[in-house]
């Protein structure tokens, strides 16, 4: 019996293979459905003649409809039915809608395929990931959700060059064809065979000794915990200020990676911009495992603050320089806090919301960012337009930041001071 025990204590906890499960629905999710659609659209565009601005709005609709399934459904169903029954409905119709879009024949077929797609968006992107991590560890559960998010930008570093080059190898439909059954062929199995309910007996080892403690300022009233309330949970003061600073963060930082080619192209050329592209991206990767490491040991407000003015500091330099090298190093600062805006709203609301309501709030949370960075890159081509170049949309991106930066802190200060005025 010993000896069982032993074993037990000795083995993988299953929340990390829950991890790596959700790095590889992250990689497919953000893959196929956050950097492929722009690819689609011009290869669609090539194939039929079809306008990318035509075609552009279907996007946005994607997004719109997305964030409409966030807040009206995905929480309550990731609560009634689990996570593998609402990863493999997901995982399906993102690879159906996909194939829809080669058998298009008309442009409202795009829309149709990207109505279909948005219900995998809604299952596998930022609110899934948190919700899917989230039930197996506490105290770690800062770590555990950046490994599991770092597979959005994985996505980007692989499914969307694997796309590029596949497409224009062999064309459109080969390449759907393949990614789509790749993406069953891993997904289903993975969903099958470790998205399991947690047990009462798992525990992370960082858990079983100090169970976490919730800090006075994020107390849950009773009245909250029993029931969930859609618009109390919209009014309260730590939803407003998680929802809105990571809402105008996102806004703007959709815009910018969007619209990053078009803006470093005329200055560094095409190669050079398609390089900064990858720091970019690569940069994504460094900041969410250094917030993996730190965000559980730190107030997450202070850090989520702190991301905010590292991406600030990297849209200033993009705002106001010109040289090549400096360039560069805004797009690496701006890189290093892109990740972490989908990881941290789900770890605040970890802290400062009931347990048992986090696959809602999130979802609502996840929702209203996406609301709000679907008009992103619109609103900053019509600045663009407007202006003649990109300085006057990236300042009105820094003051996003800045504002996003103020008001995710704000909660924190405010009861620091109450402490010390009772000391």
């Amino acid at each position: 019996m010993h000896t069982y025990v032993a074993i037990r204590k000795r083995a993988l906890y299953h929340g990390w293979l829950v991890v790596a499960a959700a790095f590889l629905i992250a990689i497919y999710g953000f893959g196929v459905g956050f950097y492929g659609p722009g690819i689609y659209l011009v290869a669609l565009e090539a194939d039929h003649g079809w306008s990318i601005a035509e075609l552009s709005s279907a996007i946005t609709m994607y997004y719109v409809l997305g964030a409409t399934l966030l807040f009206l459904w995905v929480g309550a169903l990731f609560e009634r039915f689990g996570a593998r029954i609402v990863v493999l409905v997901g995982t399906v119709a993102m690879a159906g809608g996909v194939l829809l879009l080669t058998q298009v024949t008309r442009p409202w077929h795009v829309y149709a395929a990207f109505t279909v797609m948005s219900v995998g968006w809604a299952t596998m992107s930022g609110a899934a990931i948190n919700i899917i991590v989230a039930p197996w560890f506490d105290r770690r559960r800062g770590l555990a959700v950046s490994w599991a998010l770092n597979g959005a930008s994985a996505g980007g570093v692989i499914i969307a060059p694997l796309l590029t080059v596949l497409i224009a190898r062999f064309g459109f439909q080969i390449t759907i064809d393949t990614i789509a059954a790749s993406m069953l062929v891993i997904l289903i199995p993975v969903a099958m065979l470790v998205l399991r309910p947690k047990r009462v007996d798992e525990q992370d080892a960082a858990d079983a000794d100090s169970p976490e403690r919730k800090p006075a300022s994020a107390a849950v009233q009773p009245a909250e915990a029993q029931q969930f309330r859609v618009m109390q949970v919209l009014r309260t003061p730590a939803f407003i200020t998680i929802s809105i600073p990571f809402a105008l963060g996102l806004t703007a930082q959709v815009a910018f990676l969007t619209h990053q080619v078009a803006f470093l192209s005329p200055t560094i050329g095409t190669i050079a911009a398609g390089w900064a592209v990858s720091l970019t991206t690569f940069a994504a990767v460094v900041g969410r495992i250094i917030a993996g490491f730190v965000v559980d040991r730190f107030d997450r407000r202070g850090v989520s603050a702190v991301n905010f003015l590292v991406q600030m500091i990297g849209m200033g330099m993009l705002a106001t320089s010109t040289a090549p090298a400096l360039l560069y190093l805004g797009c690496a600062l701006f890189g290093l806090g892109a990740g972490n805006l989908t990881s941290f709203p789900g770890l605040l609301v970890q802290r400062e919301f009931s347990k048992q309501h986090f696959a809602r709030i999130v979802s609502l949370v996840v929702a209203i960012n996406q609301f709000s960075f679907a008009f992103g890159p619109s609103l900053l081509g019509l600045l663009q337009h407007e202006a003649g170049s990109y300085g006057t949309g990236f300042l009105i991106c820094l003051a996003m930041e800045t504002i996003a930066a103020i008001v995710v802190i704000s909660p924190a200060i405010r009861y620091r001071r109450t402490i010390r005025g009772h000391l």
